[in-house]
């Protein structure tokens, strides 16, 4: 019956209608605010954009369409953070184990975030935004000997890009055991930036395979772009003029508050089903 009257139900105007476009707007000037914070983050820590950006937007939108916004913006600011100091060959001998791992995790995981469980993966994210935060409040640190880091490195990089595959953020477990190497701070930001630009580039292949990266992104990708750089450099501007321990510490305490909101909004979802 319902595919007999079809042609019934299609009688509508091609044009847009003022709702919907002002919808529209609505989001992409959510998508600029929250990039504009998330870039404001990286720039004055040397990290968070992703992880902020993604948390932000799914709260708008399904996890997939969210990263597929995120994903230029975040290639170009890790690059950008990738030759901002002097180490990058040191950087890429420690970490070419954790690196590779990560690539071959995103690939072993590819297609969940569009495949038939991708309405759990909001409780995942929400999951592991609480996880990092306590992880990085809680001050939980462990050292990894050198003559051990790379056969580690390789396995946390495939874990990393397992889950990095199935919620677009790549900080768990990589920067525990980044921390865990003994890097010096200069080194530690620089090895941020190296090693997010190789896992986006190859969560953006992997994206791109799977038809998530379209012309439809390419609007609020652009936007995403301006406001996250414009983010980045007020945050470097203001970064010498803060404290950053207790700026850091308030950023982690409203992430669990953000990623309990994640978990409960997608389990109530999930409930009438």
């Amino acid at each position: 019956m319902a595919e007999g009257y079809l042609r019934n139900l299609q009688i509508v105007p091609t044009t847009s209608i003022g709702q919907c476009s002002l919808m529209s707007e609505a989001l992409l000037f959510f998508i600029a605010a929250a990039l504009l914070l998330a870039g404001f983050i990286k720039g004055a820590l040397g990290m968070g954009l992703p992880t902020v950006s993604m948390g932000l937007l799914a709260v708008a939108m399904p996890p997939s369409r969210a990263l597929a916004i995120v994903i230029v913006p975040a290639i170009a600011t890790n690059i950008w953070q990738t030759f901002v100091g002097p180490h990058l060959r040191d950087i890429v001998k420690r970490l070419w184990p954790l690196m590779a791992g990560t690539v071959v995790g995103i690939w072993l995981n590819a297609g969940s975030l569009t495949g038939p469980y991708a309405h759990y993966v909001p409780i995942a994210l929400g999951v592991l935004l609480v996880i990092y935060a306590i992880v990085g409040l809680s001050r939980f640190s462990f050292n990894v000997a050198r003559r051990d880091e790379k056969w580690i490195g390789g396995i946390v990089g495939v874990v990393t890009g397992v889950i990095s595959a199935a919620t677009g953020v790549q900080v768990i477990p990589s920067m525990p055991f980044m921390q865990a190497i003994g890097m010096e701070k200069d080194e530690l930001v620089q090895a941020l930036g190296v090693f997010f630009t190789v896992a986006t580039l190859a969560l953006a292949f992997s994206l791109s395979t799977a038809g998530v990266l379209t012309a439809a992104t390419a609007l609020p990708g652009a936007v995403a772009m301006v406001c996250s750089f414009t983010g980045v450099l007020v945050g470097q501007a203001v970064r010498s003029r803060m404290q950053p321990e207790a700026f850091r510490r308030w950023f982690l305490i409203a992430m669990i508050f953000l990623g309990l909101y994640l978990v409960g909004t997608a389990i109530f979802n999930l409930h009438p089903a």
